[in-house]
């Protein structure tokens, strides 16, 4: 492609980090980079604990464990998600419950989260969209009115916040994402997050193999041992180098994201207001970290020849998650067409659009004047 669809961010100051690291002799997790890195993302959050990951999706499937989500237990998750937001559920052997979403935000809809709580409801895991997050105040209200807890799936909301507050502090546990395709990036990657101290506590011990190891490396025991049921989720000091030097430009990158966001969106205006296609809505009460610039087309078929029709012009588009309740596993489910009508109509409709730093004032008008040309044709 002559323009790709994404390029990550990579500068001399990541290849300084992990040369670094490389040059310590020490590379294992939880190493000097994974310390620092670990509290500069804390700072930023203005969070208590802060656990690196390999992943978002393990820092997920860590989440159920530390929950102790287990079978008979259900989980509502929205259909418009990746597939790591219901995994980590189904591992645990717990059911899922998908519910829809809002048509302006493509966030979580309180109101149809709210229909499908049970008595079986232990939690609830809303999403980060686009750099914007759910109605959280409705959301919290929810949860706490049914004693359930809720989990952000931030994989996409690093500098995200909403009324000040930044996504994945909200809810009982926060997870990030430091995927190639996100915001900042260390190939993959990944965080927990927690103001819950007890919660943060169990999550050590599962994230080091269900072992106390971290007790005995901070001198609390004479010896580790194993005391809970594990896994290896801690990533190595290589990866937690790169995101250190990657949090450096949050603001800046944010900032390089935004303009590219503002000028498809006044460019687009026209094409709006006369009925052609969709642009993203933020609401006044969110601060966006402008991951995605999407627009909605009017249908599946428009979307679809918008997606070859740029590629012919060797731009690289795509579209996003299709609805998890319609896929081979969710219809295993008893999942069916009408369960969630707001995903299925978006997910067919939505058309994402190149945005990253390094896209060019040149690119962007040839994007731009590409989505013109397709539209008046």
């Amino acid at each position: 492609m002559d323009i790709p669809f994404h390029r990550p961010l990579y500068d001399e100051s990541d290849e300084a980090a992990v040369l670094a690291a490389l040059r310590s002799e020490k590379i294992v997790g939880d190493g000097d980079f994974t310390q620092r890195a670990s509290k500069r993302l804390a700072e930023m959050l203005g969070a208590r604990h802060v656990l690196l990951t390999t992943s978002c999706t393990h820092a997920m499937e860590l989440a159920m464990m530390v929950l102790r989500i287990q079978r008979g237990d259900e989980v509502i998750v929205p259909s418009f998600t990746f597939v790591s937001t219901t995994n980590c559920v189904l591992r645990q052997g717990a059911r899922l419950v998908f519910s829809d979403i809002r048509p302006d935000t493509l966030t979580l809809d309180a109101d149809d989260l709210e229909r499908k709580v049970s008595s079986r409801t232990r939690a609830v895991i809303s999403i980060v969209y686009g750099g914007v997050t759910p109605d959280m105040d409705r959301l919290l209200q929810i949860v706490r009115a049914h004693s359930i807890t809720l989990v952000e799936d931030a994989a996409q909301g690093l500098g995200v916040t909403y009324k000040r507050r930044p996504a994945g502090t909200m809810g009982d546990i926060g997870c990030l994402s430091f995927h190639e395709s996100k915001n900042l990036s260390t190939g993959e990657g990944g965080a927990l997050v927690t103001n819950n101290t007890a919660l943060a506590e169990r999550a050590e011990i599962i994230r080091e193999k269900g072992t106390n190891r971290k007790q005995f490396l901070k001198g609390l025991v004479n010896q580790y041992t194993w005391v809970d049921i594990g896994s290896s989720f801690l990533p190595s000091d290589l990866i937690s180098a790169l995101l250190y030097s990657q949090l450096a430009k949050a603001e800046r990158v944010t900032q390089q994201r935004e303009t590219i966001h503002r000028h498809y969106t006044e460019a687009f205006m026209p094409l709006a207001r006369a009925g052609k296609l969709t642009l993203p809505t933020i609401p006044a009460e969110v601060s966006s970290n402008y991951h995605i610039f999407y627009v909605l087309m009017n249908d599946e078929t428009i979307r679809n020849r918008a997606i070859e029709f740029f590629r012919t012009r060797r731009i690289g588009v795509t579209f996003h998650f299709l609805p998890l309740h319609l896929s081979p596993l969710g219809r295993t489910m008893g999942c069916t067409e009408g369960d969630c009508p707001v995903t299925e109509s978006v997910c067919g409709r939505l058309l994402r659009l190149p945005i990253y730093p390094s896209l060019t004032q040149q690119q962007q008008d040839r994007v731009i004047s590409t989505m013109m040309e397709f539209v008046n044709a």
